[in-house]
C-alpha cells in the first residue's frame, strides 16, 4: 500500500515545503533541510517564502517521528533512514559564467546515499538537462550507498512546476509529469503523485523525456519574452507604444499574450542555460535559445539607459540626481530575490553616478543585502522626493502609493511593467 511509505523530502524551499505539506496530509513525511534556522522557523509556524501559512503548517507538523502521517521536520540525516521514498527538491543554479551548477544536487545525492536501503526509490524534482538523473546522480548514489541502481534501488523524476507567489496554481492544482527508471517504478511514482495532485498526472515515457519536457517549458517562455522585448526596443525607436500594439494584436484568437520586461528568478532565467549546455556537449550550438538569453539578460541595462535619457531630456543633472526603484524581488507579490534582474537596473544607474534608493515591501532586506549588497530602505524611502521613480516590480501595494508625492516637479515616473494608469506615468517600456 502507498500509505505504508515514509517520504523524505530533501530541501524545504519554494518547491520542497509546499510538496511536503501536501504529502503530509496523507503520508508520513520527513522534511529535511541543511539550514538549521529554516527548520526552527518552520517549527514555529513561520515560512519566510510566504508559500505556506502558519495555519497550514500547524495543521500537518508533528513533533515526533512516530506518527502514522504528518510532517516531521529535521536536519538530522540519521532520522531519514526510516524513509522508503526520497524526493530531492534542491535548487539547480548556474555559476557566474552561466554554466549549470550541479553541486546542490550532488550533495543531496551523497546525503541520501548514506541512508539508502534496498528497494528504496529516489525521485528528483530539481530542473536539469536530460540525463542528469541517471548519468550524474545515480553514480553518486551507488558509490555512497554501495547499492546498484535499478537492481537494489530505483529512481524517478517528476519536475516541479511551482509558481512562487501564485495562490491559484498551487502544487495540488498543477498537472504533474512523472517518470521512473523502469515500468514498475514509473507506476509507483505516478500512483504516489496521483494520490495528492488534484489536477492529475502525466506519465512520461522515460526519465530523460520528463527532464527534457521540464527544461523546454521555461526555455519556450524565455524565447517568447525575448521576442516581445526585442519588439519593445524596435517600437521605442519608432515612437510606438508597445503595449498598445500588443493589445491590438491580442484580439486575434491565437496570439500569445506575452509582455516585455525583466526575466529573472530560479527557472526562466536559468533553465535555458541547462539545455544549451547539454546541446553543446552533444555537438550542437543552440542559436535561438542563447539569442533569447542574450536579449533578456540585456534588458536591465536597456531599461536603465532609457530611464536616464528621459531624465536628461527633463534637464536633470545626473551628478546630484536621486532615483527610487520600486521593487527588488524577481516577480510581483513574492519575497524571492533569487536571480532578480532588478539588480541590473540598479548597477547600470549607479554607473551614471545617480544615487539609487530601493523600496520593496516584499523583499527580505537581510537576504537582499547579503546576496547583492543593496539596502531596501522601505520606510525611509517614502519620506523624500526624487528626480526619477521607476516601478520595476508590480507589487499590489504600489497601486495604493501616492507616487506623484514622491516625485519632484520635473521627475520621470517610469513604469517598467505597464502596471500604473497611463495618465500617471511619463515613460514606460
Amino acid at each position: 500500500m502507498l500509505q505504508n511509505n515514509k517520504i523524505g523530502i530533501i530541501g524545504l524551499g519554494y518547491v520542497g515545503l509546499p510538496l511536503a505539506v501536501e504529502f503530509a496530509k496523507q503520508y508520513k513525511v520527513f522534511g529535511y533541510d541543511i539550514n538549521h534556522k529554516r527548520i526552527d522557523q518552520l517549527k514555529a509556524g513561520i515560512d519566510h517564502t510566504k508559500e505556506i501559512t502558519e495555519e497550514e503548517l500547524n495543521a500537518v507538523i508533528t513533533p515526533v517521528c512516530t506518527t502514522p502521517k504528518g510532517l516531521f521536520l529535521t536536519n538530522e540525516i540519521e532520522l531519514l533512514k526510516a524513509c522508503t521514498i526520497y524526493i530531492v527538491t534542491v535548487p539547480t543554479p548556474v555559476d557566474k559564467n552561466n554554466r549549470p551548477d550541479l553541486s546542490p544536487l550532488v550533495n543531496a545525492s551523497l546525503l541520501i546515499g548514506k541512508v539508502l536501503k534496498k528497494d528504496d526509490i529516489v525521485i528528483y524534482e530539481s530542473t536539469v538537462y536530460p540525463g542528469v538523473t541517471e548519468d550524474e546522480c545515480m553514480p553518486v548514489l551507488e558509490k555512497a550507498s554501495g547499492l546498484r541502481y535499478n537492481v537494489d534501488f530505483f529512481a524517478g523524476y517528476s519536475p516541479e512546476r511551482i509558481n512562487p507567489g501564485d495562490k491559484l496554481h498551487t502544487v495540488a492544482n498543477i498537472r504533474k509529469i512523472t517518470s521512473g527508471s523502469n515500468e514498475k517504478t514509473a507506476q509507483i511514482v505516478d500512483d504516489l503523485y496521483s494520490s495528492v495532485i488534484k489536477a492529475g498526472t502525466f506519465k512520461a515515457d522515460s526519465i530523460k523525456v520528463a527532464e527534457a519536457a521540464k527544461v523546454i517549458e521555461n526555455a519556450q517562455r524565455d524565447i517568447n519574452i525575448a521576442f516581445v522585448n526585442e519588439l519593445a526596443m524596435i517600437f521605442n525607436k519608432l515612437g510606438i507604444d508597445t503595449h498598445k500594439v500588443l493589445e491590438a494584436a491580442g484580439t486575434k484568437w491565437n496570439f500569445l499574450n506575452f509582455r516585455p520586461g525583466l526575466v529573472g528568478g530560479h527557472c526562466i532565467g536559468v533553465d535555458p542555460y541547462y539545455l544549451a549546455q547539454k546541446a553543446q556537449e552533444a555537438g550542437y550550438h543552440p542559436e535561438i535559445i542563447l539569442a533569447g538569453r542574450r536579449i533578456n539578460d540585456s534588458m536591465g541595462a536597456y531599461v536603465a539607459d532609457q530611464f536616464i535619457k528621459k531624465m536628461i531630456c527633463k534637464g536633470t543633472s545626473l551628478i546630484t540626481a536621486e532615483v527610487l526603484v520600486l521593487g527588488f524581488t524577481f516577480k510581483e507579490n513574492c519575497p524571492d530575490v533569487r536571480n532578480t534582474r532588478v539588480i541590473d537596473i540598479i548597477r547600470r544607474l549607479e554607473e551614471y553616478k545617480v544615487k539609487v534608493h530601493i523600496h520593496d515591501p516584499w523583499a527580505n532586506a537581510e537576504q537582499a543585502q547579503r546576496a547583492y549588497g543593496v539596502i531596501c530602505e522601505n520606510g525611509e524611502s517614502k519620506s523624500r522626493t526624487y528626480d526619477g521613480v521607476m516601478l520595476a516590480v508590480a507589487h499590489e501595494e504600489f497601486k495604493n502609493m501616492d507616487l506623484k508625492a514622491l516625485c519632484k516637479p520635473n521627475a520621470v515616473l517610469y513604469d517598467l511593467k505597464a502596471f500604473l494608469p497611463d495618465n500617471l506615468v511619463n515613460a514606460r517600456l
